[in-house]
């Protein structure tokens, strides 16, 4: 018999299901619908912070999640014109701040799989693959779900529904909630390989590098483990169509221009996104809450977009646990909105703009300017300490709890 005070989710990826998994051990009831046939094999986001990797230690993930993945404390900017390394950063400088001091290059996929296996042993959490959200209406005592299923359409109700379903999101459409920023006019060309950039050009496992023209992020992941992959991020632009941007010899021409190596690459993936920065009017409406993507979208440069997204499903799991077993307001519901959408903007869009300003400033005198200011940040151990506190959104979360309505 359907269960009225259920908590349904639309979205099973990492931030959908990390919800799932921390009501699920509250003993609520959890339905999780996703239009996908099962987990998708995602290559997009990995790093994960020491404020996220706090959160994820709740369920007790950070131990696997260091197993499947590559701890990384130190990255480095670098300016790719000079070669010279500009600055470098290590997250030990955090151990009085956090309970781990580094990050962990761990791709969404494995994240999920991770929370999916603890999912398995709780009865009260069904997740179901190949079911479409369609559409949604809510009135005072409960939200349905209009689902295009297998068996044909189904309408599913509960007390609340969460919205994780990225950045089309159908819940936030559905909800009427306007999604707010702008998009970028250049778009972003993943390109992966086995080359091995620390071997080879002594980088470190996250590095940045400057350019006016096209700058680049190159990081490591474990993929199906030793001795791993190597993703290389770099901007493309308007007036490149995607035949040309996708194509072997523009994707060479790329690589051997910011790490010549004498010789053809191997590239083993390549994507190529189109990128945001918006964040919804409002996290809440009425029963309807939204979280990760569905919430708020931005560029990738520093990697806070699923970091924010798994933070948003820690808060609003917990503050939606006190309104279901402790009978506590529905104003926390409010509170959530509130904490989430302003560290979204204050942090997560100012940041990841900021970011991206860093690496393709093209004014000469500026760009010397914000080099040698980082430069000089890394080289003194308090101003480095607050840089980090801020890049590994430990700030963020301060700032968050810091957070209370005006009326409360």
């Amino acid at each position: 018999m359907p269960n009225p005070k259920t908590i349904l989710i639309c979205g099973g990826g990492p931030v959908g299901l990390f919800c799932a998994l921390l009501l699920g051990r509250q003993g609520l009831s959890v339905r999780v619908f996703d239009n996908n046939p099962c987990l998708q094999d995602d290559p997009r986001a990995a790093t994960t912070h020491p404020a996220t990797l706090d959160v994820l230690d709740q369920a007790g993930l950070v131990e696997d999640m260091t197993r499947v993945g590559l701890v990384t404390p130190i990255f480095q900017f670098w300016d790719r014109p000079s070669g010279e390394k500009v600055a470098e950063f290590d997250h030990g400088l955090l151990k009085e701040d956090v309970k781990f001091p580094f990050v962990v290059q761990c791709e969404q996929f494995k994240t999920a799989k991770l929370i999916m296996q603890r999912l398995e042993s709780l009865p009260n959490v069904e997740v179901l693959f190949s079911h479409a959200v369609t559409g949604l209406e809510q009135d005072g005592g409960q939200v349905r779900v209009h689902v295009d299923t297998p068996a044909g359409p189904q309408v599913h109700a509960g007390a609340y529904l969460i919205g994780a379903d990225g950045g089309r999101s159908v819940v936030r459409k559905q909800a009427g909630v306007a999604f707010e920023g702008f998009t970028w006019e250049e778009r972003f060309l993943v390109l992966t390989t086995p080359f091995d950039f620390q071997a080879q050009r002594g980088y470190c496992e996250r590095s940045y590098f400057a350019d006016p023209d096209e700058w680049c992020n190159c990081f490591k992941v474990s993929a199906d483990g030793p001795p791993g992959l190597w993703r290389t991020v770099f901007p493309a632009r308007q007036d490149e169509s995607v035949e040309e941007i996708m194509s072997d010899a523009s994707a060479q021409k790329r690589l051997q221009k910011f790490f010549p190596a004498g010789r053809d690459y191997e590239i083993v993936h390549r994507n190529l996104y189109v990128t945001h920065q918006r964040v919804a009017s409002t996290f809440r409406q009425g029963r309807v809450l939204l979280a990760g993507d569905s919430a708020h979208v931005n560029n990738s440069i520093g990697g806070m977009g699923l970091n924010g997204g798994l933070q948003d499903a820690a808060n609003v799991s917990e503050k939606l646990a006190r309104v279901m077993l402790n009978g506590e307001s529905d104003r926390l519901l409010d509170l959530y909105s509130l904490q989430r959408r302003t560290v979204s903007i204050e942090f997560v869009q100012a940041q990841s703009i900021a970011n991206k300003k860093r690496l393709e400033e093209k004014d000469p005198v500026e760009r010397m300017k914000t080099l040698g200011d980082l430069g000089r940040t890394a080289a003194d151990p308090e101003k480095a300490r607050q840089f980090l506190l801020r890049s590994a959104m430990v700030s963020l979360q301060r700032r968050a709890a810091s957070i209370q309505l005006e009326d409360a």
